[in-house]
């Protein structure tokens, strides 16, 4: 997981080992047996899908998988951006490197070679119901692969050139497919993949960052921390939960804020978003490990079908439907509209005068005259609840398609392509809840805050002012979301103990 969180953020590729030829050479020796004799195999010498059943002549293979490649590229929609493009490519070769997929080396090292060149296909996001594998977006990036379609690249400069030519720059040649090989690259679940890793390496950082924002938020109320002791949370023994205690521990050590109201409080309980921070956020945390678990076997799997195995036999399966990855993506859907709707009702706390302990309304210094963060708050709302109709479970939905050969289908890469916006809007809903937060803890001056959560303030100060005279704030909300959205580095969690590449 390490390695695909570096390549990411803009590393560079692992390589192929060089042990893995072998294996591959075998399989692609397997395959071409076949196509070269009478004995029928699917994709091989076969049609797809519903057309499985017609015989295809050993001279037509190649031209059989030139025509899979360019009739199903049939994807609408906005191109997939470059990040996820990428690491849609690397997790494509890790499923061929495995050796059970038949196709040659020189396939593989193509792939490679536009990666460490910089190319990118263009990649239109929609047009896949995740089983049979990611057919359409796969079917682009293999066009590109041929000399078709269009990619952009280092040597491109605004608008997308044809396949040929992105190649052509990076002095690369298209290749003719063989046997089969069109069939494994665009069968496969790295597209749905791709796309739900790159939401869930975004969200770690914003997790981590809501933790902290969370704190500073318990210190502008003058919550209670004594819901976050310890022993609490070790009697439940939810690692998450553990986890987020200590954390919010730690960065509200200290707190003048806090140690000013630890006697006399008439306040025996705090409302559950200040008193459940550690269970909500840590049930959320471990949602998301047990998610990227998953998501970290499929980017190690071979997806694709038939299968080559080492005894030369060749079986259809049914690894390409992308169940696992559907479920994991709700997963992370659930997470993320839980981890916003807590945070939303800490923010309607501080602006609520009658819940925030004496701040003043909408923390304004006029109300009246003033609005303040009124509609910021209202903002967070709307925010929430389109989180919370997006959280609604895709894996559940399913359609015939392919003439009722493909029968129940995952929704795969619709579940995984909702988490971009909804990680967007979380990170919007933890930028207004820091700059509620911040502007809390300044009315409890002189009292200070702790040392993380002063620098915290600090850096928001940099780029957003405290809000006085009433301004728009929009531009504010922004910067703080931004701020939060790249990790604030005052909370490090672990994504937890999983396959690597």
């Amino acid at each position: 997981m390490a390695q695909m969180r570096a390549f990411f953020a803009g590393g560079r590729a692992p390589g192929v080992d060089a042990r893995a030829r072998a294996g591959i050479d075998r399989a692609a020796a397997v395959i071409a047996d076949i196509a070269r004799g009478d004995v029928p195999v699917y994709g091989v010498n076969t049609g797809f899908g519903k057309l499985a059943s017609m015989r295809i002549a050993p001279d037509d293979t190649a031209r059989l998988q030139r025509n899979l490649i360019l009739s199903h590229c049939a994807g609408v929609g906005d191109p997939l951006p470059r990040a996820e493009t990428a690491l849609m490519m690397l997790l494509k070769v890790n499923s061929l490197a495995r050796g059970a997929s038949g196709v040659r080396w020189e396939l593989i090292a193509l792939l490679e070679a536009m990666l460490a060149h910089d190319i990118w296909p263009n990649v239109p996001e929609q047009g896949s119901v995740g089983a049979s594998g990611d057919l359409a977006p796969l079917a682009h990036m293999a066009a590109v692969m041929i000399g078709e379609g269009q990619a952009w690249g280092a040597k491109v400069d605004g608008h997308p050139v044809s396949g040929s030519e992105a190649l052509g720059n990076a002095g690369l040649d298209p290749i003719v497919l063989g046997p089969k090989e069109g069939l494994a690259l665009i069968n496969g679940t790295q597209f749905s993949t791709a796309v739900a890793l790159g939401a869930l390496f975004d969200l770690w950082h914003l997790v981590e960052s809501q933790i902290a924002v969370a704190a500073l938020s318990t210190d502008a109320i003058m919550g209670s921390t004594a819901p976050l002791r310890p022993e609490i949370h070790a009697l439940r023994g939810h690692r998450g939960q553990i986890e987020v205690a200590a954390a919010m521990r730690g960065l509200l050590d200290g707190s003048e804020i806090r140690e000013s109201h630890r006697e006399g409080d008439t306040r025996v309980q705090d409302p559950y978003c200040i008193r459940c921070q550690a269970q909500v956020a840590g049930a959320a945390l471990d949602q998301l490990r047990m998610a990227a678990h998953t998501l970290a076997i499929e980017a190690n799997a071979v997806t694709d079908n038939p299968l080559v195995f080492e005894d030369a036999s060749v079986i259809s399966g049914g690894n390409f439907h992308a169940e696992p990855v559907a479920m994991a993506a709700d997963q992370i859907a659930i997470a993320i509209a839980e981890l916003g709707a807590i945070a939303q009702r800490r923010i309607a706390l501080m602006v609520d005068p009658t819940l925030s302990f004496d701040l003043p309304p909408f923390l304004t210094p006029e109300p009246g005259l003033n609005s303040g963060l009124m509609i910021a708050e209202v903002t967070s709302a709307a925010l929430m609840s389109e989180n919370k109709h997006l959280a609604n479970p895709c894996s559940t939905d399913s359609t015939p398609t392919s003439a009722n050969q493909e029968d129940h289908v995952s929704m795969a890469a619709h579940g995984a392509l909702r988490l971009r916006r909804m990680v967007d809007n979380l990170a919007h809903i933890v930028g207004i809840e820091l700059l509620c937060a911040a502007q809390g803890v300044e009315f409890r001056a002189p009292l200070q805050t702790s040392a993380p959560l002063r620098e915290l303030v600090k850096r928001l100060r940099t780029t957003v002012p405290p809000l006085g005279e009433d301004r728009m704030v929009s531009a504010d909300i922004g910067r703080a979301a931004a701020l939060c959205a790249t990790g604030l580095d005052l909370c490090t969690l672990e994504m937890g103990e999983s396959a690597s590449l």
